[in-house]
């Protein structure tokens, strides 16, 4: 995806070992942000527009 050039990927802080089911983000992309399955780096990627994925964490936080 030629969006996707120069992604800056990385995992939570939060993840641990476990067992590699983890996603990666890149938000370092201009008006992008990326997400994707670590166990697949080459594999697709879902993309949000930054208030989205905003939106999106701020209600995994609150447990919604």
């Amino acid at each position: 995806m030629a969006e996707l050039t120069g992604a800056v990927w990385r995992k939570s802080t939060r993840s641990g070992d476990n067992g590699g089911a983890c996603v990666e983000v890149a938000d370092n992309l201009p008006g992008l942000v990326a997400v994707r399955d670590s166990k697949d780096p080459t594999g697709p990627a879902l993309t949000f527009s930054p208030a989205a994925w905003t939106n999106f964490v701020r209600s995994a936080k609150s447990g919604r």
